[in-house]
């Protein structure tokens, strides 16, 4: 048994590092910002924003290594600026010399540096704009027609200001000079040289992975709490609605099902199955509400319940009575699709010929149904059961809006519509692993019911 174990823990390990690798990059096409720059966008702390980037990792390559080109540097992503990084891989992608390219760039900072310098007055104020401008668009972009443009409009300004043309007049030559130096250097052919730039641990997917192992989930975008705490907070009121539903469903569904199969065309097997049919077909959202309506407010029905909604975030008696609704919304439809499962499993174990032998021998028949159909038909059940874990942990987003229940559906739900990533993909990641750990719990429940299975020979 330990054996087995250990091997299906091995073989959840790539499985556990591809979904990892899918949403972390995921997060990275959905796109991250620095705190700094949401709030003073335009107006930049740059040593403000560095440390914060490397205390977030964003500083570091993005994985182990990156397949490129010859061309392509791997200090690439050491440029801070996400628009100035793009750009500057436009141009390698062009040309290919990233030497010339690097000496443009250099030109182009000094440039910068040269007109933030310039004190400006009533004469130049106007001439001093229009340079900041050409400066900030060729930073950000790659493509030759609009350098040259911005080029050319750095000219008019010289040549409409001789003050300016004096001050400025060197950097501007570097400038053309060093761009100039790219194309008629261009070495396009390293493009097709295939390469590979190595990394090592020091990466962001290391550096996200190891965190969230550690329990550390990011930063939520909407309040900049952190994620986990966010989690810690909503994720108890899932598991009270949850937990009690999942036990509630097995213990009533089992023995059900165990004899409405048993007990097959009986008056009671009719009724049950037709209850359970009508049961299944009510929709989530109707029953809850419903159960609001007619039983929580005495305009429309009987106010045998408290109000939707919790005082607090304590599990106290008032609270504890308010979950009384949503268990039920979330485990009738269950107990129905639980129960015609059982029913099903076991009618198809009950024709098996050992059945028939079991019979034949004079065992009695609770007997046979306990000790031979019984562990038998639990297969589905425990293949369902699989993905009871994340279920648990992920809520319901309709029972958990209905009765305004702030659980993880919720969080979920509210995390899409704010675009708050980081809580987003940290949820999807722990129900990833859950989904792991229930299918691992599901494949040594089939050993358990019955020896005979040994999957560790597939």
């Amino acid at each position: 048994m330990l054996q087995y174990i250990l091997k299906r823990i091995l073989y959840f390990i790539p499985t556990f590092l591809m979904v990892s690798l899918i949403i972390f990059f995921l997060s990275k096409a959905a796109g991250e910002f620095l705190q700094c720059e949401q709030v003073t966008y335009g107006n930049i702390n740059i040593e403000d924003c560095k440390q914060e980037a490397h205390q977030k990792g964003y500083d570091k390559p993005i994985f182990y290594f990156t397949f490129s080109t010859a061309a392509h540097p791997d200090t690439l992503y050491k440029v801070f600026r996400e628009e100035r990084r793009n750009a500057l891989h436009h141009l390698v992608g062009q040309y290919g010399n990233w030497s010339e390219i690097t000496q443009y760039k250099k030109a182009l900072q000094q440039f910068d540096v040269q007109v933030d310098g310039i004190r400006p007055n009533q004469s130049n104020r106007k001439g001093i704009a229009k340079l900041q401008k050409a400066v900030n668009l060729l930073f950000v972009t790659g493509k030759d027609p609009v350098i040259r443009s911005q080029l050319d409009k750095i000219g008019v300004v010289m040549q409409e200001d001789s003050a300016l043309l004096t001050l400025i007049r060197p950097q501007v030559l570097a400038l053309t000079t060093a761009y100039t130096m790219i194309k008629e250097n261009a070495t396009p052919n390293k493009l097709f040289i295939p390469s590979i730039n190595w990394y090592g641990m020091d990466n962001q997917y290391h550096f996200w992975i190891t965190n969230f192992l550690s329990g550390n989930f990011g930063v939520s975008r909407r309040d900049y709490n952190p994620v986990e705490d966010k989690i810690k907070q909503q994720l108890p009121w899932t598991l009270y609605i949850n937990i009690p539903a999942i036990i509630i469903v097995y213990l009533i569904a089992v023995p059900l099902g165990i004899y409405t199969a048993v007990y097959r065309d009986t008056t009671f097997d009719k009724i049950t199955s037709t209850f359970l049919y009508l049961l299944y077909s009510l929709p989530v959202f109707w029953i809850g509400t419903m159960l609001v309506n007619f039983f929580t407010t005495p305009e429309y029905g009987m106010k045998w319940f408290p109000s939707v909604g919790l005082n607090g975030n304590e599990l106290t008696w008032e609270n504890m009575t308010k979950l009384i609704l949503p268990i039920f919304c979330v485990t009738y439809v269950s107990l129905a699709f639980m129960t015609r499962q059982m029913r099903s499993s076991m009618l198809n174990t009950m024709q098996q010929d050992y059945i028939r032998t079991a019979k034949a021998k004079g065992l009695s028949e609770r007997t046979v149904i306990w000790k031979h159909a019984f562990r038998n038909s639990l297969f589905p059940l425990i293949t369902i059961f699989g993905s009871v874990v994340p279920s648990a942990f992920a809520g319901s987003i309709i029972v958990e809006q209905i009765f305004n229940i702030e659980g993880m559906g919720l969080l979920l739900l509210g995390s899409i519509r704010n675009q708050d990533w980081p809580v987003v993909y940290a949820i999807l990641m722990i129900a990833a692993i859950l989904t792991m750990i229930g299918l691992l719990v599901a494949d040594i429940l089939y050993v358990m019911a019955d020896p005979r299975v040994r999957l560790e020979k597939k």
